[in-house]
């Protein structure tokens, strides 16, 4: 029996909840991935080190820590349709903070308008993903996901395509050494120009988020309700008394860390092996997690479980990390087997592995959302809310990931992706089993 009760005035059909969640899906992909152009590009504006620009990760992603239990709550009050309309004007203030920070090029007002994003970013993310676990049957929640992934990633490829093309165009120049030869006074001008380029993008973004808000909230979508959780946990007071959920938070942030590490430091690693479309390289990434999804579409669970498929993820992210860190920064030979005949620029081998870390973990998040949320009941939103918590290890893992980079170099840095993964092969055969502590 499915944990949720069908809501008063819910349509049969989950067409129209798919069509909206899925629309917000796009939304997320959209602001989260353009982190990865975002990263090179202002630390070349702010004058950055790896270290210091890897920071806008960690003002995003921190947000989803400090904000999810906070968000529970409003969505416990608010109910989970008006929540999401909540979260998008959170979206739209943070995108008008990029104004003031752009036309000042102050990288800590960049922070904060960040963090305000990923505010709203929680508060949707906390709301929608049950919304898809319990619109249909558990056993196929994996490959509603993996919809909701495609979308996401979908937009994940065209934001650093977009952005190049919008914010780039014109600049055969951009780079940090062309800006270090410049003098005191053609650097400033230089720098405040780049910049600000970024305030139009973002003024579209306010707009298209206000829209939402009115997509979202004069909709039909229906309200979640739950019944109570199962008989083991009858007497339960509090989320942490279920370690599926516990676990999967913890496998989330295993795995969000070393996706954003996958997405949003491949930029940088490329620019500093001297690739030459270096800011479009998160499109690599993304365009092999959406054939991950592809997978999970089309193969749970008539082909594969949502189980197997966690397992065969963390495996395969295994391999590409051993690839990345040791496979060849000059041969191009994985590339042009696998592309090179499509006239797609080919990139070195070992980055490469780190654009098919996308295909070896696409189907973690699917999988381990419907396995943590099994048998909650009226705990689904605090166990929502500690999942996204969870999200935190892409503020976290990726600075780690900038600390080894600094002593010893970016392919090796890439090591830290090992026991995220390591990790996730543990819940994947035991974790998501565990039903008490003892």
């Amino acid at each position: 029996m499915s944990a949720i009760s069908e809501a008063k005035g819910a349509p049969q059909s989950s067409l129209l909840p798919m069509t909206i969640i899925g629309i917000l899906f796009f939304i997320f992909g959209f602001v989260t991935w353009l982190n990865g152009s975002l990263i090179p590009f202002l630390k070349i504006i702010c004058e950055l080190n790896e270290f210091q620009a890897l920071f806008v990760t960690f003002a995003f992603y921190i947000a989803y820590t400090v904000m999810a239990l906070p968000m529970s709550y409003i969505l416990k009050k608010t109910g989970y349709k008006d929540g999401m309309a909540i979260g998008l004007g959170i979206m739209a203030v943070g995108s008008l903070l990029f104004i003031p920070a752009a036309q000042s090029a102050n990288y800590l007002l960049f922070l904060v308008a960040l963090f305000v994003l990923g505010t709203g970013l929680t508060i949707l993310q906390t709301a929608s993903n049950p919304y898809v676990v319990h619109i249909g049957p558990r056993e196929s929640a994996a490959m509603r996901i993996s919809i909701m992934g495609l979308i996401n990633k979908g937009a994940g490829v065209m934001v650093p395509l977009l952005f190049t093309a919008l914010v780039l165009s014109g600049l055969d120049n951009f780079s940090s050494e062309h800006l270090a030869a410049l003098n005191e006074v053609e650097r400033a001008a230089q720098i405040s120009e780049l910049s600000a380029r970024l305030v139009m993008p973002y003024i579209y973004m306010a707009v298209a988020l206000v829209f939402l808000i009115g997509l979202v909230k004069f909709s039909s979508l229906p309200e979640l309700e739950f019944d109570e959780p199962g008989a083991e946990h009858k007497n339960a007071t509090g989320i942490m008394q279920f370690p599926q959920v516990v676990l999967g938070a913890v496998a989330l942030f295993c795995y969000v860390g070393i996706e954003v590490i996958a997405g949003d430091t491949i930029g940088l690693y490329g620019a500093g092996l001297g690739v030459q479309n270096f800011a479009s390289l998160t499109s690599y990434t993304m365009v092999f997690m959406v054939i991950g999804y592809l997978i999970g579409v089309t193969c749970i669970p008539k082909i594969i479980s949502q189980e197997a498929a966690l397992i065969g993820s963390s495996v395969a992210g295994v391999l590409c990390i051993f690839g990345a860190t040791m496979a060849s920064t000059e041969s191009t030979a994985i590339a042009q087997v696998l592309w090179g005949w499509s006239g797609i620029p080919v990139i070195p081998d070992s980055v490469t592995f780190v654009a098919m870390m996308g295909l070896a973990h696409a189907l973690v998040w699917p999988s381990v959302w419907p396995l943590a949320l099994q048998g909650l009941g009226k705990f689904t939103a605090q166990g929502s809310a500690l999942l996204i918590m969870g999200i935190s290890g892409g503020a976290i893992l990726p600075l780690a990931f900038g600390q080894v980079a600094l002593f010893a170099d970016t392919q090796m840095a890439y090591w830290v992706g090992l026991p995220c993964y390591l990790f996730i092969l543990f819940y994947a055969l035991k974790g998501h089993k565990m039903r008490s502590w003892k």
